[in-house]
């Protein structure tokens, strides 16, 4: 078997949540992170950089799973429609299935 073409955006739709997942992941770790730098940067003084850093660590969850959702989406759509046209060329990835 022969794979020759791939649907674009059913590859690009697999590949974003997939990256969502990852961003949520990463976000996490980087949150406890944030979170955690804040709070060995706490002084009494007042909310300063460690409040800043953080919102930074909870904003993480949030955001970065949409950023990674987004590129994935569009470079994954990118590389299927690149993939269709090079295996027009070369014909395609050959698959052995049981």
């Amino acid at each position: 078997m022969v794979v020759k073409r791939v649907g674009p955006l059913s590859v690009a739709k697999n590949v974003a949540v997939l990256y969502a997942i990852l961003g949520l992941v990463l976000g996490a770790f980087f949150s406890m992170m944030a979170v955690a730098g804040a709070f060995a940067g706490f002084d009494e003084a007042g909310v300063g950089p460690a409040g800043i850093m953080g919102v930074i660590g909870v904003g993480a969850i949030v955001v970065m799973p949409i950023f990674y959702a987004c590129l994935g989406f569009v470079m994954s759509l990118i590389g299927a429609v690149l993939y269709n046209m090079v295996s027009s060329m070369v014909g395609g990835i050959e698959v052995d299935l049981q």
